[in-house]
């Protein structure tokens, strides 16, 4: 069966269907095809994809490359799996059991409710997010909402977009958490530093132009720090407008891949201290494929 795509929603998202299991994929053309569908779609869903964690890394490296290991969470807690390159995005303790709703790693793990783009508090950033479902609510909740920032930025009025060329952003995921007053160690507050990056992208698969603004943007260089942020919490609104949402209902054995450098992601909530929900994320790092498949 060849790889083929079904469209989702109206400007991006689709389905891919046609690839097998991607743990087992190795045929050049096939993963070439992927990259094709992510530079079109910017979100893919690829249904029925069982993992370990070291088949998802394996994948991960074979598609984009050199994985993102420095995550905000560790600062907070060790991780219960073997690597951090694997980000534990679940409500259970080392033993299996349901977070307590007053647990830290549960409260730090609220921000993901937020607006955000995977290790944009790094350089490099992070390229491509692959969330592999294991353990699914019964009824598929909660769903996982993204944000098409190419069609954002491109339904700016032409003076808004001469404005924010050439800015740019701090983002920290300091910041996005203490927004919702969860408090770091002056330990952990070094440890998170954070990143500049510019707040218009081009994307070199489309040459498209993309905001590049989430709940981790902490302000604007050159600018006041209250210019700065209202003008990010105008962009953030402006690119979550329903027109430019997709929700995703998630099914046991989904795996999502989406480009951080095009997309903003948000978790929705779901009764996280009754109801267990086990998934695994793998990042890429935004550099040179060849590099970084040479390195890996």
């Amino acid at each position: 069966m060849a790889l083929s795509f079904r469209k989702l929603h109206p400007v991006f998202a689709a389905e891919a269907t046609g690839a097998g299991e991607l743990r087992n994929l190795h045929d050049p053309e096939t993963l070439e095809g992927i990259r094709s569908g992510m530079d079109e779609f910017a979100v893919l869903v690829f249904r029925d994809q069982p993992f370990s964690d070291e088949e998802q890394m394996a994948f991960a490296r074979r598609f984009d490359g050199e994985l993102h290991a420095k995550t905000g969470a560790r600062v907070v807690k060790r991780t219960r799996l073997a690597t951090e390159a694997v980000s534990d995005i679940s409500n259970v303790d080392e033993a299996g059991q349901i977070l307590p709703p007053d647990d830290r790693r549960r409260l730090y793990g609220l921000g993901n409710r937020l607006w955000h783009t995977d290790a944009s508090f790094e350089n490099p950033p992070g390229r491509y997010s692959m969330l592999s479902a294991r353990v699914v609510p019964e009824g598929g909740g909660p769903d996982t909402q993204f944000a098409d920032m190419r069609a954002a930025y491109d339904a700016l009025p032409d003076d808004t977009k001469a404005l924010i060329e050439g800015l740019e952003a701090h983002h920290s995921i300091a910041h996005s958490r203490q927004t919702l007053g969860f408090e770091f160690s002056a330990d952990e507050q070094a440890i998170l530093e954070g990143a500049v990056h510019p707040l218009v992208r081009v994307l070199p698969g489309s040459g498209r132009r993309s905001l590049y603004v989430a709940s981790h943007a902490s302000r604007i260089i050159g600018w006041s720090l209250p210019e700065g942020r209202l003008l990010l919490r105008e962009l953030i609104e402006h690119a979550t407008q329903p027109r430019f949402v997709f929700s995703h209902a998630w099914r046991d054995g989904d795996l999502v891949i989406w480009d951080n450098r095009a997309t903003m992601h948000r978790a929705r909530p779901f009764a996280d201290a009754t109801v267990r929900r086990e998934m695994r994320r793998v990042t890429t790092l935004d550099v040179p494929r060849q590099a970084a498949a040479a390195g890996a």
